[in-house]
């Protein structure tokens, strides 16, 4: 508490009240909050500007008692005139300051702060599954048969969860938004995007990132073989059809690919074309 009559213990609280303002200022979780704090910097520098100015004249007043350390009077008396001199001179700069911080306040106070906007996480989507050709004809086949949310949990039948998604994130099948040319069509169903072009022939199954679908949902628990009219071939990486033109060749790598089977699986029935 400021004593108001002992000007070293109150300068000495006055400036450990700075350092606690200094370190609490360092954020604000309310914008409000800096309309006030502004409003008491501006009445302490006008108390500040106060105290330069007395300090002056204190110097000024006792120049007389002023000597050096060589108890030289007319030494002393210099020093004092000139400290003098200097607090005044900081005084002078502080009514721009003041000044400043008064433009500061008015500007502030005009201001309605608004709560924060809770932002959502970016949402990213992985590959799970391309394909075309021979092989996306058959799944286009059965978008026309059965529709989109079939072929969906057909296609489903290839993500291994996290074993997928670790394969997407090593290989750079990562894409902020899914993927689509502007012929493209796009289907959706629980975390799945499906992109299909029947035009140039590819199909393209997505997830978005850091989400596992309820298998339940999609009727996918333990995902059956396709049907013999839609089963599809897979090809090792010597006997795979040449690529075809698609709309789609961002986030391929040059030296993986896409359409060998899952390394380790023993029989690649059922599993298709998968990362």
């Amino acid at each position: 508490m400021p004593t108001f009559d002992d000007p070293v213990a109150d300068a000495a609280e006055a400036s450990a009240a700075l350092r606690g303002l200094a370190h609490a200022t360092r954020s604000f979780e309310n914008p409000a909050d800096t309309y006030p704090v502004i409003g008491d910097l501006l009445a302490g520098i006008r108390s500040l500007r106060q105290v330069l100015d007395q300090l002056a004249a204190a110097h000024i007043n006792a120049r007389a008692r002023a000597h050096d350390d060589t108890g030289s009077q007319a030494t002393g008396a210099t020093s004092a005139l000139e400290a003098a001199g200097e607090l005044h001179q900081a005084g002078t700069l502080l009514d721009t300051v003041e000044w400043r911080l008064d433009a500061a306040s008015q500007h502030s106070g005009r201001i309605a702060w608004h709560p924060a906007t809770e932002h959502s996480p970016a949402k990213r989507w992985i590959s799970v599954v391309f394909l075309e050709g021979s092989e996306a004809d058959k799944v286009l086949d059965l978008i026309d048969r059965d529709g989109t949310d079939a072929a969906i949990e057909h296609l489903a039948g290839h993500d291994f969860g996290e074993e997928t998604t670790q394969a997407a994130l090593e290989n750079g099948y990562v894409y902020d938004e899914p993927p689509a040319g502007v012929l493209d069509k796009v289907a959706t169903r629980d975390a799945y995007t499906l992109t299909y072009n029947p035009f140039l022939g590819h199909v393209s199954l997505l997830r978005e990132h850091d989400v596992l679908p309820d298998p339940a949902l999609l009727g996918i628990d333990t995902p059956s073989p396709a049907p013999a009219a839609v089963q599809m071939p897979v090809h090792s990486r010597e006997t795979a059809p040449p690529s075809r033109p698609t709309s789609r060749t961002v986030g391929q790598a040059a030296d993986g690919d896409w359409f060998a089977r899952r390394p380790g699986t023993s029989s690649p029935q059922g599993r298709g074309i998968a990362l």
